[in-house]
């Protein structure tokens, strides 16, 4: 249940950061206005609060781990929201970020 919870707050806070981050960048690059910019700063600051509800307490840790996430989602992202179509390279780098997670943030530690 731990690592479900974990999971869904790494997919919760990578829909802040990344569609955060998009919407900056459609806000600047297309010229869509400060409205776009607006609501992509406050999506970012909510990835911040969204980061904080994983049970580790190791701010390393959790941010290294959700690197993984990051990389992969935002593959993801691009193929949905701009028509980004990734090679075997792309998606073997992100089968390896979400693997790298995986290692970081569920191995079995003695605390």
């Amino acid at each position: 249940m731990l690592v479900a919870r974990s999971i869904s707050l790494f997919i919760a806070a990578a829909l802040f950061e990344i569609g955060g981050a998009w919407l900056v960048w459609q806000g600047l690059r297309e010229h869509k206005g400060w409205v776009w910019i607006g609501g992509g700063v406050i999506a970012l600051g909510l990835y911040g609060v969204v980061a904080t509800f994983q049970s580790d307490d190791n701010f390393g840790r959790v941010l290294a781990a959700y690197g993984g996430i990051f990389v992969a989602g935002s593959i993801a992202w691009g193929m949905v929201a701009d028509g980004y179509r990734p090679d075997r390279y792309d998606v073997i780098g992100a089968l390896v970020c979400l693997v790298g997670m995986a290692v970081i943030m569920y191995a079995p530690r003695n605390h």
